[in-house]
């Protein structure tokens, strides 16, 4: 008998990168689809084609040159999805600014130390957003902002910042975003021109903050070619052309939105449409059906609130074909039901974090269903992938190990924290993600879990994600998250968060009883607890760690 493979598989592929910086690559999009749909904002009213867009990007991106931003210098942007954030995207990426995203739920400690981290010298800041009134948390940060020139900030907490930037508005020191675009002279204009081949795609022009578990935010610093060429063979691999139109109700501050989302579609033509400014799933409905959208995204949890919303039979989702579901495991009948009921035959599963730009496995339009909902796909076009043992030994197919990933998509490092890069990536290049995987023969990977959510129980290692989709089957629940919470004679026991269907309801002997013979005694959860939400993180990853430390608590309370 002949022993298992190892666990290595590179996305061999004989389409060639794209060896170009953003603001290129735009510039031929809208050369060749200029009067194609571009942009369409739901909320906003605007539905701008390709050269239309590019007019806006150009004249915004001579307004960042005309109030003195350089190639290199760091512009935060903080603000929900909306035209301006895609216009501050590529007119950034066309002067050569980092862009900085600022996640929208952020407050005035977080947002202070993503400024001062980075180092920014300008920040483009919605007006208000939800309960976030963000002009008053800037003026809260430096007051001395009400009092100073547009452009000539001198803030004592803020050092590096100069300039505010504010959509919807001109607040007293601000410059109003909308006006900034008319700010640029015929000589910023050229100097635009200029810097056009001065400017290099392995330069970093993006630092997304990762929320760590654990410690403060890292700036995960990413290059042109890190995500353009990401956005670009995600879209191939959805046969993206032209006449796709894309509904993005994820963050743009978030690689969903601004990679697999906008870049996706930029490189292929594709309608970038988003339905609303933050994630609404009758929003999302509506935008499909009125602009005939022909791929949606979202992690789970949103395709789960769109099926469930009491409206979904009232909408004409026969324009749908593809999309990404990303973020967190697809629980099988939740993707039964988005193929049957929102007629996305061609939906594919993406898995990767901001370091990876963020996609370094994805599952392939005609995989079965099995692939589909039992793994993360294969690798991407030329995306190196190896799982290993806690001694960096590469293990054989089918065995659980660490997912480590090598390429183009890896990230720069962490901005200004040589040490915390270097604990992430290897001297061989091999981002290590933190993630337990395995896989199998066909190169197909599946994601058993982080390493930190695995569960010891008197020595039997317990997978959280294997129990979670043995729930799942159960027709009164809708969402489950499993974790471990310490026990003094297990060292560890099981605990399950049940999350009901509307008007169902259960009891902690039930969902055990459910798992009575069905799997093994030592994974049938020792802790039931039924909650309406669980914690997390605003793009729809599960936080695990608040999940065991409120329920350590209670148990500690009994």
């Amino acid at each position: 008998m002949t022993d298992p493979a190892p666990s290595y598989m590179h996305g061999a592929s004989g389409q060639p990168m794209i060896g170009d910086t953003i603001g290129a690559q735009f510039d031929r999009t809208v050369s060749r689809f200029g009067d194609r749909p571009g942009l369409i904002v739901h909320q906003q009213g605007i539905q701008w084609t390709w050269s239309e867009l590019a007019a806006r990007v150009d004249a915004f991106a001579a307004g960042l040159v005309a109030i003195g931003l350089q190639p290199g210098d760091r512009a935060g942007i903080w603000s929900p999805n909306n035209a301006e954030w895609i216009v501050a995207q590529y007119a950034t990426a066309k002067a050569g600014v980092i862009l900085v995203n600022i996640n929208p739920a952020y407050r005035v400690t977080e947002v202070d130390y993503a400024l001062n981290k980075a180092g920014c010298k300008a920040l483009i800041a919605a007006t208000r957003f939800k309960s976030s009134d963000y002009i008053g948390m800037i003026n809260t940060l430096a007051p001395e902002l009400a009092t100073s020139y547009p452009g000539q900030l001198q803030a004592a907490r803020l050092p590096a910042l100069r300039s505010v930037i504010q959509i919807g508005g001109d607040d007293p020191g601000t410059f109003a975003f909308e006006k900034l675009a008319h700010h640029g002279r015929e000589q910023d204009r050229r100097r635009l021109k200029e810097l056009a081949p001065l400017l290099q795609f392995d330069d970093p022009i993006n630092i997304q903050f990762t929320s760590g578990t654990t410690g403060s935010p890292k700036g995960a610093t990413l290059t042109h070619h890190n995500i353009l060429n990401n956005g670009f063979f995600i879209g191939e691999i959805l046969n993206y052309t032209e006449r796709d139109s894309v509904c993005i109700p994820v963050p743009m501050y978030h690689c969903f939105g601004m990679v697999i989302g906008s870049l996706a579609c930029m490189t292929h033509g594709a309608a970038i449409v988003f339905p609303g400014e933050g994630f609404d799933p009758l929003a999302t409905l509506q935008t499909v059906a009125e602009y005939r959208c022909t791929s949606l995204y979202g992690v789970p949890t949103m395709f789960i609130a769109a099926l469930d919303h009491a409206d979904f039979g009232r909408f004409d989702l026969t324009s749908l074909r593809t999309g990404v579901m990303a973020g967190s495991t697809c629980p099988v009948e939740v993707m039964r039901r988005a193929i049957r009921d929102m007629h996305l035959t061609e939906i594919t599963i993406a898995y990767g974090m901001t370091e990876t730009s963020p996609v370094s496995t994805q599952t392939r339009i005609g995989d079965s269903l099995d692939k589909q909902v039992a793994t993360v796909g294969r690798p991407h076009p030329h995306v190196e992938v190896k799982i290993v043992d806690t001694e960096g030994h590469i293990v054989p197919r089918g065995v659980a190990g660490e997912f480590c990933t090598r390429g183009y998509p890896v990230m720069l490092g962490y901005w200004d924290e040589p040490e915390r890069t270097a604990e992430a990536i290897d001297r061989a290049g091999w981002m290590h993600t933190g993630d337990l995987a395995t896989m199998d023969e066909d190169g197909y990977c599946a994601i058993v879990g982080r390493i930190k959510d695995l569960v010891i129980r008197g020595g039997e290692n317990i997978y959280p994600r294997e129990i979670e989709e043995f729930l799942y089957r159960h027709p009164a629940i809708a969402d489950v998250q499993v974790f471990g919470v310490p026990d003094d004679r297990f060292g560890e026991e099981l605990c399950a968060w049940v999350k009901l269907r509307p008007g169902e309801t259960l009891t902690e002997d039930a969902v055990k009883a459910f798992c009575k013979d069905q799997i093994a005694h030592y994974k049938v959860p020792r802790h039931v607890r039924f909650v309406e939400e669980f914690p997390m993180t605003v793009t729809g990853k599960m936080q695990k760690y608040l999940m065991r430390e409120k329920m350590t608590e209670d148990l500690k309370a009994r």
